[in-house]
């Protein structure tokens, strides 16, 4: 009797997380920063700058840089320049929402 009723919670629980959704895009469940940049980064070697909040999948706020070369780095969020750097954005990406 007791190893019916364990397989039918198994099964039940087969079913339930198979009907889960999939993760969106880009979902990470850890942290992606474990070494940080904190030399200034000339403006010129920066294509782009990617600000990932604090959530479940990390306790902090991670900075990612993407170079033109197409190497990603981690800026040290704590680094005058790369606060600097956020500020811009975040203003950057406000104006061009309306």
């Amino acid at each position: 009797m007791k190893v019916i009723l364990l397989l039918a919670l198994t099964g039940l629980l087969i079913i339930a997380t198979s009907g889960m959704p999939a993760l969106g895009k880009g979902y990470n469940s850890h942290c992606l920063c474990f070494e940080f940049e904190s030399r200034v980064i000339p403006q010129e070697r920066l294509r782009s700058v990617e600000i990932l909040p604090r959530g479940p999948h990390c306790s902090s706020t991670e900075i990612v840089a993407r170079l033109v070369t197409g190497e990603k780095i981690c800026l040290n969020p704590s680094a005058t320049w790369v606060r600097r750097l956020v500020r811009y954005v975040i203003e950057k990406e406000a104006l061009q929402r309306g």
